[in-house]
């Protein structure tokens, strides 16, 4: 039987830095039992007093932390040692050396990264026009797009559009339905639209759908979800991708990240051709 865990993470700020890079960690280990609490906004030594006591009343406690401020993070180290509560700073040697390597002083500025900036406001403009052209809406301004994902119902195009937009890409999704042409614009050739088809196999689509389908729609279930024309679906997909030379992905066995991390490569290549 293995040891569960009282994982802690502790941030200055919203917290999202550090959750990614747990969940990273965590991934590693196949037998790992947690439960998981979160302390964001942690600017205070009555704060750092309150969540070491918290952590005394648990057992295995581990605290994990972004706090740039060196004095209230010295505070939370010492408490931790002064308690044998294991403590690892996910930042601080990072901001540490890269001061020794920039020759300059980190400022050491709590949610420094979420200024409102050009990039902050270019994230938002994008999520904007990815939630009001997701699933085939508003084609008209379709050039305005930096990215235009294509594939039949399910292959995850919404998901993937929504997290290209909070990476700042303006993204529209078109679904391909049976006697449903595609826009005009995207059968001539044009250098500066960035098309890409996504896919998956017959069977996990199936399953998929059968999970998610809206009981509310008017299609035929048993259609939809059946592997043999799913299957004749996906291949006409193909089809149309290939006609049209649009490179495609196989989303199978990608998460959304995955398949975004591929969609923005093949965005970079052919916006530097």
């Amino acid at each position: 039987m293995t040891n569960k865990y009282q994982i802690f993470l502790i941030s200055d700020s919203t917290g999202e830095t550090l959750d990614r890079i747990f969940l990273a960690l965590q991934s590693q280990f196949a037998n790992f039992d947690y439960d998981k609490k979160e302390f964001v906004f942690i600017r205070t030594q009555q704060q750092i007093d309150k969540i070491i006591k918290e952590c005394k009343e648990r057992e295995n406690p581990i605290i994990l932390y972004t706090i740039v401020d060196v004095k209230l993070a010295k505070l939370l180290a010492a408490e931790s040692e002064k308690n044998n509560i294991p403590c690892f700073g996910v930042l601080g040697n990072l901001i540490l050396s890269f001061s020794k390597l920039l020759n300059q002083k980190a400022t050491h500025t709590p949610s420094a990264q979420h200024v409102l900036d050009e990039d902050y406001y270019k994230r938002i403009e994008a999520i904007q026009f990815t939630m009001s052209h997701d699933d085939g809406k508003k084609n008209e301004d379709i050039e305005k797009a930096d990215i235009i994902l294509i594939g039949v119902s399910r292959t995850g195009k919404t998901p993937t559009s929504v997290y290209l937009a909070n990476r700042g890409y303006k993204t529209l999704n078109i679904p391909l339905v049976l006697e449903q042409n595609i826009p005009s614009i995207l059968e001539k050739e044009n250098k500066n639209l960035c098309v890409i088809g996504l896919f998956i196999e017959a069977e996990r689509l199936s399953e998929v759908r059968k999970t998610r389908v809206n009981v509310n729609a008017s299609v035929d279930l048993k259609t939809y979800t059946d592997v043999e024309k799913i299957r004749v679906e996906l291949e006409n997909s193909k089809k149309i991708f290939k006609k049209y030379n649009w490179p495609s992905i196989d989303v199978t066995r990608r998460s959304v990240e995955e398949t975004a991390a591929s969609i923005i490569k093949i965005y970079e290549i052919k916006k530097n051709k």
